[in-house]
């Protein structure tokens, strides 16, 4: 299911109806102490995208790698959400919060390319995102930085959908 990023008119779409493609951001072996040892087990946070505006993140925990990353992918088309891309890039400045991860995502020129770190990287590559500048400002959790980009991400909104709520001109919201 796909929820609509700027809150009002959501539009529901079943992730069978796009093409997603997942990317593996961050695989942790985790050990519960029990009476005989310790107990390894796995968990993976996946983005997957279709790299047209919809993206998602999802998490997985398996006592397998492999277990692991399917249930993450599984869990990340269940928290599909679309994304506002202009020409390539993000329509504004945006800052994104969630728990110690702050990021600060801008939009960029033409050919600049995606400048941003690992987690970040991956959530603006699978959204469709060409150019863009991105600074990772708070905690590199990537957990956190995942879920404070998705937030920057959710804060975007264009100028035809911001004209369309007002119930105004295109020129109008540029012009005040």
């Amino acid at each position: 299911m796909l929820k609509n990023m700027s809150g009002k008119g959501n539009k529901m779409i079943k992730s069978s109806e796009v093409e997603l493609v997942d990317k593996v951001v961050a695989i942790q072996r985790v050990a519960k102490v029990v009476k005989g040892g310790r107990r390894f087990s796995f968990s993976a946070i996946v983005v997957v995208g279709d790299g047209n505006g919809t993206v998602g993140h999802g998490l997985g925990k398996a006592s397998e790698v492999v277990s692991a990353i399917s249930k993450g992918i599984e869990d990340a088309k269940k928290n599909l959400v679309k994304v506002s891309i202009h020409n390539g890039t993000v329509p504004h400045e945006s800052k994104g919060k969630f728990g110690g991860g702050r990021v600060l995502i801008k939009p960029a020129s033409q050919g600049t390319g995606i400048i941003a770190g690992g987690a970040m990287r991956a959530v603006l590559e699978s959204a469709g995102i060409k150019n863009v500048l991105a600074k990772s400002q708070g905690s590199s959790n990537p957990h956190n930085v995942v879920k404070a980009t998705f937030d920057a991400l959710a804060k975007m909104q264009d100028a035809v959908a911001v004209a369309k709520r007002r119930g105004v001109s295109l020129t109008k919201v540029f012009n005040g």
